[in-house]
């Protein structure tokens, strides 16, 4: 007997979620962020924040539960495994529900991200409600996640926090972004370096994992030493579970990019963001892991656990920094192409014959500097 479609299924899903949530369940609980003033960010802009009803999502998690339904008889008609029907229907229909669910089960099916930028904003009760469905629905999810902003934490009551850890919130990411409060300012973040702690506190006392994000590049030329070492004290503040970097890409749609076309923010080279970094981890004292894990970064080799990794992160630094000069370059337009994944792709002969024909354009080109083309390369990326 031929597996039938669910009828009328749909959901709502947002724009965005961490890179290492690629395989989770998207659920939406609200719709775009609370702040939505951060300049360097083009996601959100031009659009509304507004809470969904609770009834709304649960009826998208029951949409959820009818595909996954679906994609478990088609395997078992099939004689294939889950993975291998997931796979298929996530790559086959245009729905937000089936690809969704799809790309979940492929991944295993056992993590979930709530969307959007801010789900703590939602009032406990709600947001412990549609913690609870989720896990009733599906009792095999071992990790639910979101983003959250710090002082939306520290505002959160610690056993409401709790409440929330116990009905399954696992881990929360927040954008750090700087310790230096000229920095977050420039950024127009709408937090201090106070309101960072106090929040980042409050999360890892509640026993719920947490993600700081660090904006490599986000003070420029003239605050980057700034950036960096006030970066430092304030995660050494935190200690949070995890620090994961993101470097600094600036698009039209983005408010910076108005700032650097006025000649108001002077932006830091790629090398440059490279001593940045190198001065940020030589300042570490948490114990957290740190992850490179976005397309953005030049030097994805850099992570680890500290204190032990620390000195395999620098190595990756310093063995950048040794490059000749025409090496650097090269490795910086592999790594903006795509082509190169780590430092010794550079001795790839075909990958670096790849690079080198682009290069041979460039440099034969109009008189544009290489910063200038990279920078055009990483708009790609957001």
């Amino acid at each position: 007997m031929a597996v039938t479609e669910p009828a009328a299924v749909s959901c709502e899903l947002g724009p965005i979620r961490p890179p290492n949530e690629a395989f989770s369940l998207l659920v939406r609980l609200t719709r775009n962020c609370p702040w939505n003033r951060c300049r360097f960010c083009p996601v959100y802009k031009g659009t509304r924040f507004e809470l969904r009803p609770v009834a709304d999502i649960e009826r998208d998690i029951d949409a959820f539960k009818a595909v996954a339904g679906y994609i478990e008889a088609l395997a078992r008609e099939s004689g294939a495994g889950v993975r291998e029907a997931a796979a298929s229907v996530a790559g086959s229909h245009a729905a937000d529900a089936y690809r969704n669910v799809g790309l979940w089960l492929y991944g295993g099916g056992k993590t979930v991200f709530l969307q959007d930028a801010n789900s703590l904003v939602m009032k406990t009760p709600d947001l412990l409600a549609v913690l609870r469905y989720l896990r009733e629905t599906f009792p095999g999810i071992d990790r639910i996640t979101s983003y959250a902003r710090s002082q939306t934490v520290a505002r959160k009551p610690l056993g409401e926090l709790r409440a929330l850890r116990e009905a399954g919130l696992s881990r929360l990411h927040i954008g750090l972004e700087s310790g230096s409060d000229a920095v977050l300012a420039l950024m127009e973040k709408g937090a201090t370096a106070a309101d960072h702690v106090s929040g980042g506190r409050h999360v890892m006392a509640a026993g719920i994992e947490l993600s700081e994000y660090v904006l490599l590049g986000a003070g420029g030329r003239p605050l980057w030493r700034e950036h960096a070492l006030e970066t430092a004290r304030v995660l050494n503040e935190i200690d949070p579970d995890f620090i994961r970097f993101r470097t600094l890409t600036i698009r039209e749609g983005m408010p910076l990019h108005g700032m650097v076309q006025r000649g108001e923010f002077e932006r830091a080279a790629d090398e440059e963001i490279v001593a940045e970094e190198k001065l940020l981890l030589e300042n570490l004292t948490v114990t957290s892991t740190v992850a490179s894990d976005h397309s953005i970064n030049l030097l994805p080799e850099i992570a680890g656990k500290l204190p032990d990794d620390r000195a395999a992160m620098l190595d990756v630094i310093a063995r950048f920094q040794a490059l000749a000069a025409e090496e650097r370059d090269l490795y910086q337009l592999g790594r903006r192409l795509g082509v190169y994944d780590r430092l010794a792709d550079l001795a790839d002969p075909a990958r670096r014959a790849q690079v080198q024909t682009v290069m041979g354009r460039v440099r034969a080109g109009p008189d544009v500097s290489l910063d200038e083309i990279l920078f055009t390369l990483m708009e790609r990326y957001i």
